[in-house]
C-alpha cells in the first residue's frame, strides 16, 4: 500500500454547478530513499477530458527536469491568470 508524503484532490467548479472538474495531486512517499521509483502525479479533469502530469524522481537528472516541469507550469498558470484578470478589467 502507497504512502503519500502527499495528497490534496479539490474540484475546480462549485458544487451547485454538478461539474466534476477536479485537481489531484500526490507525491508518494521515498521511504528514507528505498523507493526510487514512486508515484507523483498531477490529474486535472474537465467534465470527460483528463490528463495526468507525471514527476518522475528516480535520478538526479529526472528530478531536475521534474522540478523544471512543475516551475514552468506554474509559471504558465501565473500568467494565464494575470491575463484572465486584465481581460477581466477590459485592460
Amino acid at each position: 500500500m502507497s504512502v503519500f508524503t502527499y495528497r490534496k484532490r479539490a474540484f475546480l467548479n462549485p458544487v451547485a454547478t454538478n461539474q466534476t472538474s477536479y485537481i489531484l495531486a500526490h507525491v508518494e512517499d521515498s521511504e528514507h530513499g528505498e523507493n526510487k521509483i514512486g508515484t507523483n502525479l498531477i490529474t486535472l479533469a474537465d467534465c470527460r477530458r483528463t490528463i495526468q502530469l507525471e514527476f518522475f524522481l528516480g535520478t538526479a537528472r529526472h528530478r531536475s527536469i521534474s522540478l523544471k516541469k512543475i516551475n514552468l507550469l506554474i509559471d504558465v498558470l501565473t500568467a494565464f491568470r494575470h491575463a484572465l484578470l486584465a481581460r477581466d478589467r477590459g485592460d
